[in-house]
């Protein structure tokens, strides 16, 4: 009875071994295929996003001033005074803003721009009005105007205290640059898609490589 059972499973054993092999094998084109498809997809999708991007910009119909050159606005901001500030190393100069890189070239001249009309001073350095000339030191801010509603300047219509125009030339700034560094992270992000999808897809193409080469291998037939 054991030489029966023994002679069984030496015959079952192959036939199990083959079937999962093939398992395996077939498991790899699935993979494969699965990964091709999410590479395709991602790297669509990166080219969309980027395209969106440009499209966007490309409304705005945003160009470039003559001064945008490094060599211009380092003259601009050694006669404005300004020190420690990160100055732009790229021009777009007269160029058209339809690139997520351009975008974030044009939004750091214009951090400069404004720095050069706020007199180096950023927004939390100023006050909210604009002061008296007689405020007192100690109720002056930094970078000029107070926060104190009483050493404000009074608009004689409306009989409220006037705002600090320099610190809302600051908030717009922000909000223009912001919206253009958004854009430079989109089409980075676009880029970023494009990567991993070709990643995927070599990957997945490995997949199909190694189980056609698994599944076309040739069997030693066993020895008895």
């Amino acid at each position: 009875m054991s030489t029966i059972t023994a002679n069984r499973v030496e015959t079952l054993s192959p036939v199990k071994s083959d079937v999962l092999r093939k398992l395996l094998e077939w498991g790899g084109f699935a993979a494969g295929a699965i990964l091709v498809t999410f590479g395709v997809v991602a790297i669509a999708m990166g080219f969309s996003g980027r395209s969106t991007v440009s499209d966007s910009l490309k409304l705005e119909k945003i160009t470039g001033t003559p001064d945008m050159t490094p060599a211009l606005i380092a003259k601009e901001a050694k006669e404005a005074g300004l020190t420690g500030v990160s100055l732009p190393s790229k021009s777009v100069a007269g160029k058209a803003i339809n690139s997520g890189d351009r975008a974030r070239t044009f939004a750091s001249y214009m951090r400069i721009h404004a720095l050069e009309a706020t007199g180096g001073y950023t927004y939390a350095q100023m006050g909210r009005f604009q002061a008296k000339p007689d405020t007192p030191k100690a109720q002056l801010a930094v970078g000029g105007g107070t926060d104190n509603p009483q050493w404000a300047l009074v608009d004689t219509a409306t009989k409220q205290p006037v705002a600090n125009g320099a610190r809302n030339l600051w908030v717009t700034e922000t909000a223009l640059t912001t919206a253009l560094n958004t854009s430079y992270m989109a089409d980075r992000l676009g880029l970023f898609g494009i990567v991993v999808g070709i990643a995927l897809l070599l990957t997945g193409i490995g997949f199909f490589v190694l189980a056609f080469a698994a599944l076309h291998r040739k069997q030693v037939p066993a020895h008895s």
